[in-house]
């Protein structure tokens, strides 16, 4: 079924198609209801919410993160505290209806563990709002997989390099589920990365192979930070610009790296930070921040009484947004990536004398 949501407030539309997970959004319309061809800056409400559902990690104990070399950026190892209560997570999904299109259930531990994992799932189908979230597939059953197939959009399982990834992988592929994987992109694993893409080098059958950058947030280190001017950086965005067998995404912060390295991408195909504009991150305590890697909670709104709505348009969603809205003046690229992550600079692929945050 394809959703088309009319945004009054900032002149444009969008269209959702809740099968195939294809999103389109016009750009600024006139007067006349004709495109400009401006991107709309943000939406009157969030299309995507990324939901913590989970309070804590079951496998934190057992190192599972640090084992496959990820530092967990909510570290889940070190952080105990309850999963979202069904009754929270109907009252996000009801005050979404209509007006969002996807929820990526998340939080400090594998969703498909949450004790109430179905019923968040149908929860979110009831109300229009198609559910996807992110596994490192240790806990991954046949029957958890038959649910995905039945009501999430696609799964995503994080490249943790053991056999259980494997399993988890061929579990979603076997009962049919669109499956993705990401991959954390730091100086600990580009070396594999490039060499993966070189020789197609990922099971048979995915979807796509989405690269997340590595941030030093929660256990995630500074020391793992891939600077700009790592020769390594430019080999990879060289791969990424061939042909492979699967699609090959990136998340929105690498998009400076793919406007500064890549030939063959075309720049109005790129999204860049969404944060605020066009998603937002829910916690199991219902803390509202523009971007779960937010660990800080610097741009915080506590959820209850303030609704969804009032959170979007606090000051506090504006100060970060603004971060974003006054970068970079005077360069060309500006509208395109918006000086990239307004949290992290550090992380930023980009040398320009006209970077300014």
């Amino acid at each position: 079924m394809r959703y088309k949501i009319i945004d009054k407030t900032y002149r444009f539309i969008s269209a959702f198609d809740d099968e195939t997970g294809a999103y389109i959004r016009t750009g600024v319309l006139d007067a006349h209801g004709r495109d400009t061809g401006v991107d709309p800056f943000m939406a009157s409400f969030p299309h995507l919410i990324d939901v913590g559902v989970m309070g804590h990690c079951i496998h934190g104990k057992t190192g599972l993160c640090a084992k496959a070399g990820v530092g967990c950026y909510q570290s889940g190892a070190l952080v105990e505290r309850p999963n979202m209560a069904v009754e929270d997570f109907r009252w996000i999904a009801e005050q979404c209806r209509g007006r969002c299109n996807q929820l990526a259930l998340g939080g400090r531990g594998d969703p498909d563990q949450h004790e109430h994992f179905e019923e968040l799932l149908q929860i979110s189908r009831e109300n229009r709002l198609v559910p996807n979230f992110t596994t490192s597939g240790y806990g991954l059953t046949a029957e958890l997989a038959a649910l995905c197939k039945q009501y999430c959009g696609a799964v995503a399982v994080s490249w943790y390099r053991s056999e259980y990834t494997l399993r988890a992988i061929r579990l979603l592929l076997d009962a049919g589920v669109t499956t993705n994987i990401h991959y954390v992109l730091g100086k600990n694993s580009i070396d594999e990365a490039i060499d993966r893409l070189k020789r197609d080098d990922f099971p048979a059958g995915i979807n796509a192979v989405i690269f997340l950058l590595h941030k030093p947030a929660g256990q995630g280190t500074r020391e793992n930070v891939l600077p700009f001017s790592d020769p390594r950086v430019a080999e990879f965005f060289a791969q990424v610009d061939g042909n492979h067998p699967f699609q090959v995404g990136l998340d929105s912060c690498n998009v400076p790296g793919a406007l500064n390295f890549c030939k063959n991408i075309l720049p109005e195909s790129l999204d860049t930070c969404e944060g605020g504009r066009f998603s937002c991150y829910i916690g199991a305590d219902l803390v509202m921040v523009p971007c779960s890697f937010d660990q800080d909670k610097r741009y915080q709104v506590q959820l209850r009484p303030t609704t969804i709505e009032e959170t979007w348009n606090s000051p506090a969603f504006e100060q970060f947004r603004d971060k974003m809205r006054n970068s970079c003046p005077g360069c060309e690229k500006q509208a395109l990536c918006l000086g990239g992550c307004p949290l992290m600079p550090e992380i930023v692929f980009c040398k320009s004398e006209l970077r300014k945050i």
